[in-house]
């Protein structure tokens, strides 16, 4: 993977970027090694929609932990649907397959383990041959998300990770999708902000429904960003 910057700019430059500015030299530097990690959310829908601008035929993964909401799957065959791909799907073990080896319910007794095995360990796999990925992050979502930039080297996975909606807000997001007519998870309508698994996920806003009475926000996909170089 390379570790030289592709871009015709640096990262600390593209802090002053559009979205849509970093999401076509994201394309234009990576294709067909870049792919969009797709969580079915809002900023999804987003990125989605300027990407697909760019070229019909960029590469979109997405991480089925087998837990999703039957909405969540939903949204993913309409996604297939509006633009024509086959969503790239990376699994973990079946879940009858982890509760035989860890015992049962183990995102109620360990989920730090549980979404190694479900999220982190797919990720690794998906990024594997991949020399960029644009994800979701913005920097209000949460306090651990506050040092998401737009542009990084990610040294531990050896290659490129573009945010490039990291300095957006809900609103701006919200005020695309109806701009756009785009397409979005049913469940935020229902409340909520942010979605994940079924058994971890609750309606709330920001990431507060997310592994709620527990003192955690994130499942480890995403380390907290450092500066721009």
């Amino acid at each position: 993977m390379p570790d030289r910057n592709p871009f015709p700019f640096t990262p600390a430059e593209a802090e002053d970027l559009t979205a849509d500015e970093i999401v076509a030299a994201a394309i234009t530097a990576f294709h067909p090694r870049m792919a969009i990690a797709c969580s079915f959310q809002q900023e999804e829908a987003v990125i989605l929609d300027m990407a697909f601008a760019v070229r019909p035929d960029v590469r979109v993964f997405a991480l089925d932990t087998g837990f999703l909401f039957p909405e969540t799957y939903a949204t993913w065959r309409a996604y297939e649907d509006r633009y024509g791909i086959t969503i790239e799907a990376y699994r973990g073990p079946s879940p009858e397959e982890q509760a035989a080896e860890y015992g049962d319910r183990l995102w109620e007794r360990d989920p730090n383990q549980c979404c190694a095995i479900r999220k982190v360990e797919p990720l690794g796999r998906a990024l594997a041959d991949l020399d960029g990925w644009i994800t979701g992050l913005r920097r209000d979502q949460a306090p651990t998300r506050a040092g998401t930039r737009k542009v990084e080297f990610d040294e531990a996975r050896g290659n490129w990770k573009i945010s490039p909606l990291a300095d957006w807000t809900e609103d701006q997001v919200w005020a695309r999708i109806r701009e756009r007519d785009l397409i979005v998870n049913p469940l935020h309508a229902q409340g909520y902000a942010s979605i994940g698994c079924t058994y971890c996920t609750k309606p709330g806003t920001g990431r507060e429904g997310r592994w709620a009475n527990l003192e955690k926000t994130e499942c480890g996909l995403h380390p907290a960003g450092g500066p721009a170089q």
